[in-house]
């Protein structure tokens, strides 16, 4: 739910982020961009958790008998990274698959260094 008072954050796809969501379901499409949208007004999904371990929000959701999952950061002032968005194909159960981790943790890395540019910019113009 967006919090009315809260500032717009800009919404930034990282890696292939974007053109993986495009590829999803129509409904996983939306339930996605729903959070999305959320984030970006300063409000939480229903579905959004935590994701363990790293400083980023899961959203899972489950569509014709398949898992999709979609993870974002707030963590970084002013904006909403999107990290990763994937069909869940581990046989582990509910747990992310050590290589899906591996790869949210470098584009997180990633993420932080955009908006320590981006941020150096801003303040020194």
């Amino acid at each position: 739910m967006p919090d009315a008072g809260a500032p717009q954050r800009i919404v930034i796809w990282v890696a292939s982020s974007r053109r993986d969501i495009r590829e999803m379901p129509a409904a996983v499409r939306r339930e996605f961009g729903q959070a999305i949208a959320d984030a970006e007004q300063g409000g939480k999904h229903p579905n959004a958790k935590p994701l363990k371990g790293i400083e980023a929000v899961e959203v899972v959701t489950n569509f014709d008998g398949d898992t999709f999952r979609a993870v974002y950061t707030v963590k970084l002032a002013g904006f909403v990274y999107v990290l990763d968005v994937f069909q869940k194909k581990s046989i582990t159960g509910r747990k992310t698959a050590q290589v899906d981790l591996d790869r949210i943790r470098k584009r997180l890395a990633a993420a932080r260094e955009d908006h320590r540019k981006r941020t150096t910019i801003e303040n020194a113009g």
